[in-house]
């Protein structure tokens, strides 16, 4: 087998053995049958590469603020592991990535900072519990990077292509236009929900991207004629 090229990312030398051993896995994991390419590694590297630039742009722009860039980038790895949409019967969604990470020689610490950040990355936790995102925050603010990180890569350009292959994978009997009504339902609302500065800024431009699609698909669309 192929080895799985890895992510150069900026985390401790002393850990590259251990992202490797997860880059691994999150490859095989996104990989499996189930997992339509909404939700595949390609999604995974492209969530790595967004927290990368964010994380720059954060430093730059708030050099007070310390990140610990192993725990960014093993969370933006293994940030879909466990995920309800996809998650097998049986399968330990809990405890999944601590015991992983341990498994692969990652200090208890670092297992259950990286569990806890993974837990409180989705759109639906926080709309159901804000609080508790704001409390894990605080404590942790690479959630900050990994989350804004995960959300752009569902607006946009990307956004886009990735809401139609989720609708045809997991809605086969509904409509295209069943996606345009995601945008309003969801998608419109990330930008104001990202965390940094640079991660706001890069919602709102690709936000334009979603609403001008939208306008546009819904006049190509409309029919010409009136149904009896």
């Amino acid at each position: 087998m192929a080895s799985v090229p890895v992510p150069v990312v900026p985390i401790r030398q002393e850990d590259k053995a251990l992202f490797k051993a997860v880059n691994d896995f999150a490859h095989n994991y996104m990989s499996q049958p189930s997992h339509d390419n909404s939700h595949d590694y390609h999604h995974i590297l492209r969530v790595v590469s967004n927290a990368n630039k964010l994380l720059e742009a954060e430093l730059k722009s708030n050099p007070d603020v310390k990140y610990d860039t192993t725990v960014i980038f093993l969370a933006a790895l293994l940030h879909d592991v466990g995920d309800y949409k996809y998650a097998k019967p049986g399968e330990d969604v809990e405890n999944q990535i601590s015991n992983l990470l341990r498994k692969e020689g990652a200090s208890d610490e670092l297992a259950a900072k990286v569990q806890t950040i993974v837990h409180h990355v989705s759109y639906t936790h926080e709309v159901k519990n804000p609080r508790k995102v704001i409390e894990v925050l605080s404590k942790f603010p690479e959630l900050s990077i990994v989350q804004d990180a995960d959300r752009l890569d569902a607006i946009g350009a990307v956004g886009v292509g990735r809401c139609f292959a989720f609708g045809g994978a997991k809605c086969p009997d509904q409509p295209m236009s069943r996606a345009i009504g995601h945008y309003e339902e969801k998608l419109y609302k990330l930008s104001d929900m990202m965390k940094t500065a640079s991660g706001k800024a890069m919602a709102i431009e690709r936000k334009k991207i979603l609403e001008s699609f939208a306008s546009q698909f819904l006049e190509e669309s409309r029919l010409s004629f009136q149904l009896e």
